[in-house]
């Protein structure tokens, strides 16, 4: 008789449930002070939460935090972000990365204020229809600034569910289970304040590393601390990184002070951003054959330094190229003269500060 198929989740231990109020006594006591996030007592603000949800994404807190405080400054409300022009809000994010999210938070913007009058939308259904928002970051608006009750799981949340029913099914085939098991959890009362606890609980307590058990209001229920295997969880697949690419960067400086730059296409890795000349990326790329693709003849030197940068996908390794020009010299069409003692100001992802920073020094 064959043996029945190990089970993807175990109950919570010592057969008691894990207590949403007991969470939620944790979090009013222990809750992180966030620059996005309501005090007790005050009413949540919609555009706060969701330009914090969008930063957020694939970014920390600590890095994000800056950001979110200089955007608040150049665009104060959803309907000044609408109004911005592109190029202002790609330079704002400038450095954050995943470029696309900035292109998707200045449409969301405009949405809001032309299909719902400047005002976010109360429900999960609505908010999915906005630009760039996804099920979680609709389901984490929903909750937080609304307190509707909606099941919000990122990557914190997942670890914590993961522990408390011991998850085998490794991410990210587990995501649906993991969900399921959220849902189960989530309360009708203060969901907006227990999607955050969740969220603080993983951030604080249930860490991915060394998490502090004895600190954790669900320790008791807890499954994986029962069995001394909370650090195996979540179980996660084997990532495989992408091949090395190569390609070419060209600083070309003016004798006035000048550098080049042109801007990414609108669509793609980096859209919209700006950055000096350059070739295509490819793990074929021969850089010791860029000279012809550079954007004007001139005493191109190669630098010995190379600039190298790891994307979710693929990690790069660019060459640069440098030539000092006359200050008369025009730039080529698509291109601009920038001075560089204000590219800090321009909408250069960090790769191509990188680029930069080797070129002006070389």
């Amino acid at each position: 008789m064959l043996a029945a198929p190990p089970s993807p989740a175990k109950p919570a231990a010592t057969g008691s449930r894990p207590d949403p109020a007991a969470l939620l006594i944790w979090y009013d006591r222990h809750r992180r002070a966030l620059p996005w996030r309501a005090l007790p007592g005050e009413t949540p603000d919609p555009y706060r939460v969701w330009l914090s949800e969008i930063m957020l994404q694939q970014t920390t807190v600590r890095a994000v935090k800056p950001y979110f405080e200089r955007f608040l400054t150049l665009f104060p409300t959803v309907a000044d972000l609408a109004a911005a022009p592109a190029e202002d809000v790609m330079k704002a994010w400038a450095g954050l990365g995943y470029y696309s999210r900035a292109r998707n938070l200045h449409a969301c913007a405009q949405a809001v204020v032309e299909r719902f009058g400047g005002r976010f939308p109360d429900s999960e259904e609505e908010l999915r229809s906005l630009p760039g928002v996804g099920a979680y970051t609709a389901a984490a608006i929903a909750a937080i600034a609304f307190d509707r009750r909606a099941v919000v799981v990122d990557g914190n949340v997942e670890r914590v569910v993961a522990r408390l029913y011991t998850v085998e099914q490794p991410l990210p085939k587990a995501k649906p289970l993991i969900r399921d098991l959220a849902d189960g959890l989530t309360p009708e009362q203060r969901p907006g304040d227990f999607a955050q606890a969740m969220m603080d609980l993983g951030a604080t307590i249930c860490t991915p590393k060394s998490p502090a058990c004895g600190l954790c209001p669900f320790r008791e229920p807890c499954a994986a601390r029962t069995e001394g295997t909370q650090e195996t969880y979540p179980r996660k697949e084997k990532k495989s990184s992408g091949a090395l690419r190569f390609g070419a960067a060209f600083v070309a400086v003016r004798e006035d002070g000048m550098v080049l730059l042109r801007t990414r296409p609108a669509k793609g890795l980096l859209g919209g951003m700006a950055e000096p000349p350059g070739t295509e990326w490819s793990a074929g790329f021969d850089p010791a054959a860029a000279l012809p693709l550079a954007p004007f003849a001139a005493e191109w030197r190669r630098l010995t330094r190379v600039v190298e940068h790891t994307f979710t996908h693929f990690p790069l390794r660019l060459t640069v190229y440098r030539a000092t020009v006359p200050a008369s010299a025009p730039p080529p069409e698509g291109c601009w003269w920038a001075p560089v003692a204000t590219l800090d100001g321009e909408a250069l992802p960090t790769v191509m500060r990188k680029a930069m920073m080797v070129g002006l020094e070389g």
